[in-house]
């Protein structure tokens, strides 16, 4: 069988097609293209209107190939959304996660609802771009969208009811929000009360495998396909990227590792307790009802937004090479620090962040990348302490998912510097997980068990064994002494 999979990234977007064997999985790109934030008055949005046509586009093409499709699935980054007016028509670009309009947001809503009771009721980590605070930031300013919106639809929810004419809230997605209560396992009509939202705004939630409903006809007569259906599967492509993680039983930390770096454990539970919020952890929906607990960590945005600053188009070879010629741990950052959110210069923002905290300030592409390098693998091993300390089980091995893992070097700084085996791939996570959910949905598998042993035959994967222990202790010894939240 043939599954369809929409994978939308806060960078660019590919479309997948999944073919299900006797074999195996196998895969094919149909299609690859940007996905460029807009800026607009001021303001940064997403171009919902550019992803649904390229969406059409990759249909197209499988319509012209001859391929037969048995469902089609979505999956894209978190917290953004899209407002429909009561006529079921967008009412303009949605918000990109990126505008500043949030940057005071957080404050101002833990005026109305205190901080450590919205953790309480969501237990998930505070980002001022979380959708709680997009929408309060929009009802501050007297969103005149906000005002006509009659439904509010995360972004894969938002781009299947395009798809289809139909609308749901998907569970993975919405649990991004911090909207979501786990304990109700429903969105809190009390935190978007104070702010004038209704909960009658969103859908009703679904769960990973609910069928969306079929392609329309205007979309079938654009694409030459017939009613195809589309399966909400794990909305969130981290959600969707966890569920094609290969581990063989359940002693495994995880990396999503892309534009951010998602770091964390499976857990049959939400973990929402003193220490959680503390330490500022998130819980966030997975499938068959397990929670994904986890810390955002700013990825490869960092080094990607020095790219586009240097004049020569280095490759990622090329950085590599320059960057091992460089000392190890001459300059370290806190990748996490709001310096680094969406400075109009990544490259004086990291020099800045040096400068202030006394150390060595990089110049050269090499030393920024061993910078960086070095900054996110020993960010990885301040995370995975916490972790050992929440996980009811030993973790044994991380596994690192996503366009990330084919980084050689900075796999092999992470296996030293967390102190454990790191098995990398698949690549192509997120849009795995996504064909492996509309498998599920069809019959074909049934567990996620099943799931993760058919990618495991499917797959090549590459592990990496920790070295140099004491180098990487002493590396983290400075990185906690210039680590810093407030720069």
């Amino acid at each position: 069988m043939n599954f369809f999979a929409v994978d939308l990234g806060a960078t660019s977007g590919r479309m997948l097609l999944g073919i299900l064997t006797e074999n195996g999985l196998e895969q094919r790109e149909m299609t690859r293209f940007a996905n460029p934030i807009i800026p607009l008055n001021g303001h940064y949005f997403w171009d919902i209107l550019h992803l649904y046509n390229e969406i059409l586009k990759g249909l197209k093409k499988v319509a012209e190939e001859g391929i037969e499709i048995q469902s089609i699935g979505i999956d894209t980054w978190g917290v953004d959304f899209a407002c429909f007016g009561a006529d079921g028509q967008l009412l303009g670009n949605p918000y990109s996660y990126r505008d500043p309009h949030t940057f005071p947001a957080m404050e101002e809503y833990f005026k109305l609802v205190p901080k450590a009771e919205v953790y309480a009721k969501t237990g998930i980590q505070f980002m001022n771009f979380n959708s709680l605070f997009q929408l309060s930031a929009m009802k501050t300013a007297d969103s005149s969208v906000l005002k006509a919106a009659d439904k509010i639809l995360f972004m894969p929810d938002a781009l299947g009811y395009m798809l289809t004419g139909k609308i749901a809230c998907e569970y993975t997605i919405a649990s991004t929000s911090q909207i979501l209560n786990p304990a109700t396992k429903d969105l809190d009509e009390d935190l978007l009360k104070v702010i004038g939202v209704k909960r009658s705004q969103f859908a009703e939630l679904v769960y990973p495998g609910h069928v969306l409903g079929t392609l329309t006809e205007q979309v079938q007569q654009a694409t030459g396909l017939g009613a195809i259906p589309v399966i909400s599967v794990a909305g969130h492509d981290t959600a969707s990227a966890v569920a094609s993680v290969p581990a063989k039983d359940q002693n495994f930390a995880y990396l999503s590792s892309g534009t951010w770096s998602l770091m964390g454990i499976e857990s049959q539970s939400a973990i929402i307790n003193d220490q959680s919020f503390a330490a500022n952890f998130t819980n966030e929906g997975g499938v068959e009802g397990t929670t994904r607990f986890l810390k955002n960590i700013c990825g490869m945005w960092l080094l990607e937004s020095c790219r586009r600053e240097w004049k020569e188009d280095y490759s990622y070879g090329t950085l590599i090479d320059a960057a091992m010629q460089v000392p190890a741990f001459q300059s370290i950052i806190s990748p996490d620090s709001p310096c680094f959110a969406n400075p109009s210069s990544m490259i004086k923002a990291i020099q800045h962040y040096c400068q202030v905290t006394g150390q060595y300030v990089p110049e050269t592409y090499g030393e920024i990348t061993r910078c960086i390098f070095d900054s996110l693998a020993l960010r990885y091993k301040q995370v995975m302490n916490m972790l050992h300390d929440f996980a009811e089980f030993p973790i044994q091995r991380l596994h690192i998912i996503g366009g990330g893992s084919q980084n050689q070097q900075l796999s092999q700084f992470t296996s030293n510097a967390v102190g454990l085996p790191v098995t990398c791939g698949p690549v192509e996570g997120t849009a795995i997980g996504n064909i492996m959910l509309q498998a599920k949905a069809a019959g074909l598998v049934s567990t996620i068990t099943e799931m993760r042993e058919l990618i495991s035959k499917s797959i090549q994967t590459k592990e990496y064994l920790p070295q140099d222990k004491e180098l990487w202790e002493e590396g983290f010894k400075k990185y906690l002494s210039v680590y810093r939240e407030d720069i």
